[in-house]
């Protein structure tokens, strides 16, 4: 079971208590997130398409709205009375390209105009780290060229620069790494996808509690110097370490051409210096000596 914490949530936003709406309450990064929400006082709202199965969520205190991404004039009535919406919901692993943009890309579009038409203070969105694509020299900062060429990154760079875009919708874009922990079986579910890559191949991390804190900041901010921030553990650990935290051997290394499209390492210093954030987990190592990686 997993087990959450607010050690390292920021303190309260003058906004004070906030109705968020949250898409992709029923995800890996958004039900962990949605329950640290909870437990900091927040009202929180889940879009999803089908309350039925979605009921898990009710019993940790979370309002269902039903709406759908793809269905514009179903949005209106799940933003109306929104102070924020932290936006976590894509279309990742399996999405054919047209799918991709279609739900990261074109669905963003939909949300985001009805967050503006309904004055919605924040939108904050969940974008990725692989928008960077392959081939940095040192670690990628928000403002460095962007070069991805799978269809998720891509749909996900497009999005950002649509919101980006948007005139009267405050955007925070928060970039993500691989995300793992609170009983999340994500290191383990990559094992077959990265069995070629090169054993020592770092890869950037984030601990769901960590994410978490990363959201509330962008949350709290009055108003951030950036609209761009990277979240990320001081610790980025080669793919043998990863594979070795659940019991499997390292990686091959016969594939360090498709290794590279997710080889970039992350640049974490903005959000540090400027929204002080602090990672609960810094390294690998603390999540598991804690029983929480």
């Amino acid at each position: 079971m997993a087990v959450f914490s607010n050690a390292c949530a920021p303190a309260r936003s003058n906004m004070g208590r906030m109705n968020i709406l949250v898409t992709g309450a029923t995800g890996k990064v958004g039900s962990r997130l949605v329950e640290r929400l909870v437990q900091r006082g927040d009202a929180i709202h889940a879009l999803v398409r089908d309350s039925a199965r979605a009921a898990s969520l009710v019993e940790r205190g979370v309002a269902l709205v039903e709406g759908d991404l793809l269905e514009p004039d179903s949005l209106a009535a799940a933003v109306h009375g929104m102070d924020a919406v932290v936006h976590c919901a894509a279309f990742f692993r399996g999405a054919t390209p047209e799918q991709a943009h279609a739900v990261n890309d074109l669905g963003t579009q939909h949300l985001a105009t009805a967050a503006r038409d309904a004055s919605v203070a924040r939108f904050v969105f969940m974008s990725t780290g692989l928008v960077y694509g392959a081939g940095h020299g040192g670690l990628a900062k928000e403002d460095d060229p962007c070069a991805p060429v799978d269809a998720y990154p891509l749909s996900k760079l497009a999005a950002e620069r649509m919101l980006l875009g948007t005139e009267n919708l405050d955007t925070r874009i928060l970039r993500l790494p691989f995300v793992y922990g609170d009983g999340d079986t994500h290191i383990a579910d990559i094992v077959p996808f990265a069995q070629r890559f090169p054993p020592g191949q770092r890869m950037s991390i984030a601990h769901h509690a960590d994410v978490a804190q990363a959201v509330m900041r962008l949350l709290d901010a009055p108003s951030p110097a950036h609209r761009i921030y990277n979240v990320v553990d001081d610790d980025a650990p080669d793919l043998a370490t990863l594979f070795a935290s659940v019991g499997q051997p390292p990686p091959d290394g016969s594939d360090p051409e498709r290794a590279a499209v997710f080889g970039a390492l992350l640049d974490g210093r903005r959000i540090r210096d400027e929204l002080g954030f602090t990672p609960q987990f810094p390294r690998l190592a603390d999540a598991v000596a804690a029983g929480r990686a």
